[in-house]
């Protein structure tokens, strides 16, 4: 072989090894962490202030210096009002627009509920209560339709949607209650047809080019089992959806060997993206005589499995692991109001310190754990840096 004919040999391979870089890149997707907020109005009204480096500043401003990308906000009918139950749609499109001028993307998770709908609760809204099936299937095409013409008014429409909240059970019961596996096909038939009406909710009002991907969201992160029945059922009714959502709470849904599994069954199953869209591990108090506390109980403990669960997620195959939303990362203790846990699972302490867990966030955009390790952090630089590489991108845009 000429040194001619060796010259172009390299020059193609190289062209090749390109090439197939430029695929593997094209494949990844942004990966998403930050948390459900849907409080932080409410304990900032309270009096609540949050500080990094002993300096009191924007909860938002925060977050997003240690690369938080994206949050989650829920949304009632017509709230209760009662301590943590106040999102109705001004409270959630004013906290919306929060997050939107600070470049974050918008989850909205619909509970179709004035209260907490979730495993043990999905009572339908009271001024639903007495409608006919089809009635209310239409109702919750057109209130999902209203609220997402709201939000786009307002210019805030939300990047991910969420049709109901940790629906294993079902949604809006009765009409929409699933019990298990002897669920007969009327019941699967019922609640698969309020899904297919919140879809369409929200694709309704949608202009040309506008694009919200569609989140499921189930309780049962770490039961495979459970999973595969309910996508199951969901797939074979042709329920049209993007994204698998789950909780994991290792308290209440296993270990993290579990979540993994199901995590890469499910993708591998069913070729969709799949996100914890909800979990929290506590920094204090007495939690070791629960199940599947692996790590500490401290705040270093709280940054190792917070660390661990994004690795989790990111290992996912073909890059269809979407991200980490933390649970109520904002809940620090404040005089009028009931927090959960008492704070204990807050990714900032009972003064409002910013906790070492929140620079797992920052390790998981900029893909530099030494970054987020329990060193002394200068936050100016990691500012700068992530700035730096967020401009860089907004460029190739």
């Amino acid at each position: 072989m000429t040194a001619f004919q060796k010259l172009c040999l390299l020059a193609l391979s190289l062209t090749l090894c390109s090439c197939c870089w430029g695929k593997e890149r094209a494949k990844k997707k942004e990966f998403l962490v930050g948390g459900d907020i849907s409080m932080l109005t409410k304990i900032e009204e309270h009096g609540g202030v949050f500080r990094e480096d002993g300096k009191a500043g924007d909860f938002l401003v925060i977050l997003r210096n240690h690369a938080c990308n994206c949050q989650r906000l829920r949304i009632f009918v017509h709230p209760t009002y009662k301590n943590a139950v106040v999102q109705d749609t001004a409270y959630t499109i004013a906290l919306a627009k929060r997050i939107k001028r600070h470049k974050m993307k918008l989850l909205l998770d619909f509970h179709y509920s004035d209260t907490w709908a979730d495993p043990g609760h999905q009572k339908k809204p009271a001024e639903w209560s007495g409608l006919d099936f089809e009635v209310l299937a239409a109702t919750v095409q057109e209130y999902t339709a209203s609220v997402i013409d709201e939000f786009n008014r307002n210019n805030v429409l939300p990047d991910i949607v969420q049709i109901g909240n940790e629906i294993t059970p079902g949604m809006l019961w009765p009409d929409g209650k699933l019990d298990g596996a002897g669920d007969t096909e009327a019941r699967w038939q019922r609640f698969t047809n309020l899904l297919k009406a919140g879809v369409q909710g929200v694709r309704k009002p949608l202009k040309q080019g506008q694009d919200v991907r569609i989140m499921i969201h189930v309780d049962c992160g770490g039961d495979s089992k459970k999973t595969q029945w309910f996508f199951d059922n969901l797939n074979r009714r042709n329920v049209p959806y993007d994204i698998i959502g789950v909780s994991f709470y290792p308290w209440w849904h296993g270990t993290m060997d579990n979540l993994s599994q199901n995590l890469q069954a499910a993708t591998t199953r069913y070729g969709k993206d799949i996100m914890v869209v909800e979990t929290a591990y506590p920094y204090r108090g007495r939690w070791s005589e629960k199940k599947n506390m692996a790590w500490p109980v401290s705040p270093q403990g709280q940054y190792q499995f917070l660390t661990e669960l994004i690795r989790t997620v990111r290992q996912v195959p073909e890059h269809r692991g979407l991200g980490v939303l933390y649970w109520y990362p904002e809940s620090i203790p404040v005089e009028g109001l009931r927090i959960w846990n008492g704070g204990a699972t807050a990714l900032f302490d009972a003064q409002g310190n910013a906790l070492p867990a929140l620079k797992a966030f920052y390790s998981a955009i900029i893909g530099d754990e030494k970054e987020s390790g329990l060193h002394s952090h200068n936050t100016t630089v990691c500012c700068s840096e992530l700035e730096n590489k967020r401009s860089t991108e907004d460029a190739k845009k």
